[in-house]
């Protein structure tokens, strides 16, 4: 299928910090939009503003980055899809942390952005890495389940159950809808409640 994720390849932004909750990531007065458009550009409103430029998400190293590097417990708090779908827009394709809240991490796994988890020292180096050299490349092999970054090379984790949907492109339930719409359509016409008609009352 062609929502096959197996690698993600680009630059790299580190955002250092433990317990970034979804409010940071897209504040809640973001979350009456209609559609998800737009929402990259409010991605860490709030703590861009209070960096006056500062923030890794404003600097001119980073834009264009692919890949986010990111510490513990990242996406706790509330359950907002909003949030991923900042990210998403913004430009993130996968995220490496040290963990990740579970509800931000299932959400992840429904747009397609895997969030592999490596220890510590790594989430460390990879970081101090991107900060040294923002042109470095990062690479997400779900199939070799590594991270590479210069000289850095270490294992990732992630679960078995989301790795396959990420191989297979099984994360993606509309994608699957569309492939089989001819099958769809077959079953649909063998259900007989379907050519019931209305009958007045």
């Amino acid at each position: 299928m062609v929502s096959e994720v197996k690698t993600v390849l680009g630059r790299g932004i580190p955002l250092h910090g433990n317990d970034i909750d979804t409010d940071r990531i897209i504040p809640a007065r973001f979350l009456r939009c209609i559609t998800f458009d737009g929402l990259g550009e409010q991605a860490f409103a709030d703590d861009r503003a209070a960096l006056n430029g500062e923030h890794p998400f404003d600097q001119p190293q980073y834009q264009g980055a692919t890949v986010l590097v990111v510490n513990g417990n990242f996406g706790c708090g509330s359950s907002r899809e909003h949030a991923p779908q900042a990210l998403s827009k913004w430009g993130i394709q996968a995220i490496v942390g040290e963990s990740f809240a579970e509800i931000f991490f299932g959400n992840c796994v429904a747009m397609g952005i895997p969030c592999v988890t490596v220890d510590p020292e790594t989430a460390a180096r990879l970081q101090s890495r991107l900060t040294a050299d923002p042109q470095s490349e990062i690479q997400v092999d779900l199939d070799a389940m590594q991270v590479r970054c210069g000289d850095v090379v270490a294992a990732i984790a992630l679960g078995d159950g989301p790795r396959k949907m990420m191989l297979s492109g099984t994360w993606d339930a509309c994608g699957q809808l569309v492939a089989q719409a001819d099958q769809i359509e077959a079953t649909a016409a063998r259900l007989p409640y379907l050519a019931w008609s209305k009958v007045a009352v």
